[in-house]
C-alpha cells in the first residue's frame, strides 16, 4: 500500500465511477481496477460495492474514506512546511484571525510582512476561536491572532495589545452614552452574541452580562461580529463586541466604550522550525 493507491481510492470515493476517475487520474480503467482490488487484498477488506452499473462504498470503505482524507491532509501540510524550510524566505504562511481586527491591526502586519518578504504568499483565514488551537496543532494554519489566552503546552504566544469592549448599537438608539445604560435600560434589549464555548474571551463577554445583570431572555448568537453589526444596523438587537469594530467604516452604529478589557494574542507552534515563521515572529 502506498499513498497513491491511496489518492486513487479517495477520489473513486468521491466520484464512484471507474471511468470519470481513471480520466481524472490519467490512469487507465484496467489499471485503476488492479491497484483498487491490489489495496483490497492487502487489507483483507472490500471497499467498494460495484457491479456493472454501480459503485458504491462499503461501510469500511466510508470509515477509511474519512480516516484518509485527514491524514493525506496533514502529510500535504508536512510536504509544503518542508519546503518552505528548504526555500527558507518564500512559500505560504496561513494566518488566522479575528474579524474584530480586519481593520485595525491586521493590514499593519501585512504591509509589514510584504514589505519585509515580497516572495512570500499569505493565506488568511477566519474560524471560529474553538477551531484556531486544532488548526495550529495540525498545521493547517502557521499563526493565528486571538482573543484568548493559549492553555496548550504545544503552542507559544505573545500578548500584542488591549482594548475595551462596547455597547453596540443603532445610530438612533436611545443608549448615547454609558451613563445611559443600567440594569433597568438593559432589561428590554435584544442582545446579539458570538457563539462559542468557555473560552477567556467569553468568560469576559459573561462578566459584563453579569455585572448589568442582563437577562438573556431573548437573543441571537452567530459566528462573526461583522455579521451581528449587520443585525444591529437592521435594528435586530444590541451587542458587546471589541472597540475595534469601529474601524470598519461602521456608519448607522454607535459604540460605547464600557470598562471591561479584552487582550490580542499572536500565536503559533511551539519550537516550529521554519525560519519563515521566525523571521515573520521578529516583525511584530
Amino acid at each position: 500500500m502506498d499513498i497513491q493507491q491511496i489518492k486513487y481510492f479517495l477520489v473513486l470515493a468521491k466520484e464512484l465511477h471507474f471511468w470519470n476517475t481513471s480520466a481524472k487520474m490519467n490512469i487507465t480503467q484496467s489499471a485503476l481496477s488492479r491497484q483498487i482490488q491490489s489495496l483490497e487484498n492487502e487489507l483483507g477488506i472490500q471497499l467498494f460495492y460495484r457491479d456493472k452499473r454501480n459503485v458504491k462504498l462499503t461501510p469500511a470503505g466510508k470509515f477509511l474514506q474519512d480516516k484518509w482524507s485527514e491524514e493525506l491532509t496533514q502529510i500535504d501540510s508536512f510536504h509544503q512546511l518542508a519546503r518552505q524550510i528548504h526555500l527558507g524566505e518564500s512559500g505560504t504562511i496561513r494566518i488566522a484571525h479575528p474579524d474584530s481586527i480586519s481593520s485595525s491591526v491586521l493590514p499593519d502586519f501585512v504591509k509589514k510582512i510584504s514589505a519585509a518578504f515580497p516572495n512570500l504568499n499569505l493565506e488568511l483565514v477566519q474560524l471560529t476561536n474553538e477551531a484556531q488551537e486544532d488548526y495550529l496543532k495540525n498545521y493547517r494554519i502557521d499563526l493565528a491572532f486571538s482573543r484568548d489566552i493559549n492553555t496548550s503546552s504545544a503552542i507559544d504566544e505573545k500578548k500584542l495589545s488591549y482594548e475595551n469592549l462596547c455597547f453596540v448599537v443603532p445610530e438612533n438608539h436611545q443608549f448615547k452614552t454609558l451613563s445611559d445604560i443600567s440594569e433597568d435600560t438593559l432589561k428590554d434589549q435584544k442582545f446579539l452574541l458570538t457563539t462559542g464555548d468557555y473560552n477567556s474571551y467569553n468568560v469576559l463577554v459573561q462578566k459584563v452580562i453579569d455585572t448589568y445583570h442582563i437577562k438573556l431572555d431573548s437573543y441571537i448568537r452567530c459566528e462573526f461580529g461583522s455579521t451581528i453589526i449587520s443585525l444591529i444596523k437592521n435594528g435586530l438587537g444590541i451587542s458587546i463586541l471589541p472597540h475595534s469594530y469601529h474601524l470598519h467604516q461602521n456608519t448607522g452604529i454607535r459604540f460605547i466604550p464600557i470598562p471591561f478589557v479584552t487582550d490580542l494574542y499572536i500565536q503559533w507552534r511551539k519550537d516550529d522550525p521554519n525560519p519563515i515563521l521566525k523571521n515573520i515572529l521578529e516583525l511584530v
